[in-house]
């Protein structure tokens, strides 16, 4: 570069740097090595709501994307055959009901005439002991009622958790048998699960600070769990974001993560102006400030201030001056 192609960009420089910036004495400092993955949201709780009986879906009230909260109603089942049963069941109950009024009404002249001496005790006790048989048979048919009953109730799916509904497998009409999931329900909240090759895996620690982008913002998670199987080369994690939204759990967003830490130099980025291509910052010399020649890498944020990573063009020791101070 020319004597006045450099007193050109120097002025350039003095014109375009912050006034009343304070010197820099560069220094090797610690940063942060990032690795960006995709992360998919999941929900905490992933819960199929199951038929506890088998039989014929008459209703299904909800669809994918609903929310419900627990104990709601999300269908019906309904099983013909315990209607059935429990016809069967009362028919028997008064076929009996019959019987034991039969038998009480011997009971009762069983035990007149044994006031009178006609009949024996035997016969009076035989008596008695049917009346007590009837009553058992009718009392075990009554509790067989109540089990088809609650086996009919059954046949009603409520939601095991509050949240969203993510999948119904089944439809309307449908025969479904017991334990078939007719709806799955997430719920307890959402995170974010990254699989990351495994040659980062020891640098993966839970209560690590993770930035994660959305909508063109970063945003701050912690990393909650960091699960011991690896599989197919990748190290599964959970990330924890508040108030991250449930409304599409399996989308993917991006995430990084601290993989690693170095030493770098690193200059504030407002100190570096840019002339025909090549970045400049202000150096203090033995004859003064001058302009030098500099390749700038990543940006680092340190305390709220961008900072500018320099690979090459200065070493520690370095005094970085306000660029205006430069030519002067």
């Amino acid at each position: 570069m020319s004597r006045s192609s450099f007193l050109l960009a120097a002025s350039l420089f003095a014109l375009t740097a912050p006034l009343g910036a304070e010197p820099l004495t560069l220094a090797p400092v610690t940063v942060t090595e990032w690795k960006a993955v995709y992360g998919t949201v999941e929900a905490k709780d992933r819960i199929p709501a199951r038929a506890r009986i088998g039989g014929t879906l008459v209703a299904l009230s909800v669809a994918e994307g609903d929310l419900v909260q627990a104990g709601q109603e999300l269908a019906r089942i309904v099983d013909d055959k315990l209607d059935f049963q429990l016809a069967a069941l009362g028919a028997q109950k008064e076929a009996l009901a019959a019987q034991l009024a039969n038998a009480e009404a011997d009971l009762k002249r069983g035990e007149d005439l044994l006031k009178n001496g006609v009949t024996t005790t035997q016969r009076v006790d035989a008596l008695r002991t049917q009346v007590d048989v009837l009553k058992g048979q009718i009392a075990s048919l009554e509790a067989q009622a109540e089990v088809v009953a609650q086996q009919a109730k059954e046949g009603v799916v409520l939601a095991p958790v509050a949240g969203r509904v993510l999948d119904v497998p089944q439809v309307k009409g449908a025969v479904v048998m017991p334990g078939e999931p007719v709806a799955v329900v997430g719920g307890g909240g959402t995170f974010l699960r990254i699989a990351v090759p495994e040659r980062h895996a020891a640098a993966l620690t839970a209560g690590d600070k993770i930035v994660v982008s959305e909508a063109g913002a970063d945003r701050e998670g912690v990393l909650a769990r960091v699960y011991p199987l690896i599989e197919g080369g990748r190290v599964v994690a959970d990330v924890e974001i508040a108030d991250l939204p449930d409304t599409f759990v399996g989308a993917r967003m991006l995430v990084r993560l601290p993989v690693g830490a170095r030493e770098a130099l690193l200059v504030p980025k407002a100190d570096v102006v840019t002339r025909s291509g090549l970045d400049f910052i202000g150096v203090q010399g033995a004859e003064g400030p001058a302009l030098r020649s500099i390749v700038p890498g990543a940006v680092q944020v340190v305390d709220g201030v961008e900072m500018v990573e320099v690979i090459s063009g200065v070493v520690a020791g370095d005094v970085v001056v306000p660029a205006a101070e430069v030519g002067q």
